[in-house]
């Protein structure tokens, strides 16, 4: 049974060969970024499927607008 608050992402060799996916499911994360890279919706996305929650797709947005700062170089002239 999930649990309240879950990580929202998960990775195991033995689930989709390692890829990393919505914890408790089988979706890999990288089918929510192919889904708003080519114009899709999250709500589009959520629809098809139904097995990632809404608060894992937005949680799992956040992990990516961090890691982005995390990653960016600064501008010198900045």
């Amino acid at each position: 049974m999930p649990e309240s608050n879950p990580a929202p992402l998960r990775r195991n060799l033995k689930i989709m060969s390692g890829a990393v996916v919505f914890n408790w499911t089988r979706v890999p994360v990288t089918v929510l970024i192919d889904y708003l890279d080519s114009e899709g919706s999250l709500a589009k996305f959520l629809c098809d499927f139904p097995t990632v929650s809404r608060e894992q797709a937005q949680a799992t947005l956040r992990l990516a607008r961090q890691a982005f700062s995390r990653h960016a170089d600064e501008d010198p002239a900045g």
